[in-house]
């Protein structure tokens, strides 16, 4: 029996099979920030034959890839709960220790390898870009979509309605996207050189659990929990 389909969209097959992530992942298929596309439409976009690959995620549901979290059963309070216990915690706890060894690294072996300059500066800036994307969500973004659900009524929220700060949101999203994929690009896949010292791999192996973290909050957030939240609201104010 088929589970997906050629124009089902990537967020969505990773929304329902979070397991799959790590396919889309091994294939560099982007379901997060690219997770409107239809799997059809990614996979030519990767040089990807569909019919292979839609063969494997078949396999691979049937075989092994169970929901690890339902995160269609879960309402927009405890949804936005899960991303900051999961994923705001992660970070907060992670990019200190990635900025301490990225800067090491880059001083030590620069000279080197001279491509670990531009990827300390890039990573330095996404470090501190996300720390503000962070509180933005936490202390006002979040706070809304509660306030959205809980209330019987339509918020009045100073920004007008939550497409606002939802849209600038996923516009960062974007941009961590793109550096993201210029640390991949820059490191090789995250391929240390013979030559790497044990701080040098373990920095490109945090690096690379770095981006697979990003990609699944950034899906959850783009692809879940912020359409939800724009669609209560918007059923809200129709009920004016």
């Amino acid at each position: 029996m088929t589970t997906f389909a050629m124009n089902d969209t990537v967020g969505s097959i990773v929304r329902d099979y979070p397991a799959l992530s790590r396919l889309f992942e091994q294939a560099h298929v982007d379901y997060c920030c690219g997770g409107q596309q239809t799997l059809e439409a990614a996979c030519r976009q990767r040089g990807i034959d569909p019919q292979t690959f839609l063969a494997q995620l078949e396999d691979f549901a049937v075989t092994a890839a169970l929901p690890e979290v339902n995160l269609a059963a879960l309402s927009l309070s405890e949804l936005a709960d899960h991303i900051e216990r999961l994923h705001h915690a992660y970070l907060h706890r992670e990019l200190p220790r990635l900025e301490k060894m990225v800067t090491k690294v880059a001083a030590v072996h620069g000279d080197k390898e001279p491509r670990l300059m531009q990827i300390r500066d890039i990573f330095l800036a996404l470090s501190q870009e996300l720390a503000t994307h962070l509180m933005k969500e936490e202390q006002v973004l979040f706070p809304m979509i509660r306030q959205l659900e809980s209330s019987s009524t339509l918020p009045v929220f100073y920004c007008g309605n939550l497409s606002n700060p939802i849209g600038r949101m996923e516009f960062e999203h974007d941009e961590a996207g793109a550096d993201l994929v210029q640390l991949r690009q820059l490191t090789d896949d995250y391929t240390p050189p013979d030559w790497a010292c044990n701080t040098y791999r373990a920095l490109l192996d945090a690096m690379q659990a770095f981006e697979l973290d990003m990609h699944q909050h950034v899906h959850k957030e783009n692809n879940v929990l912020f359409p939800r939240a724009i669609a209560l609201e918007q059923v809200k104010a129709a009920s004016i």
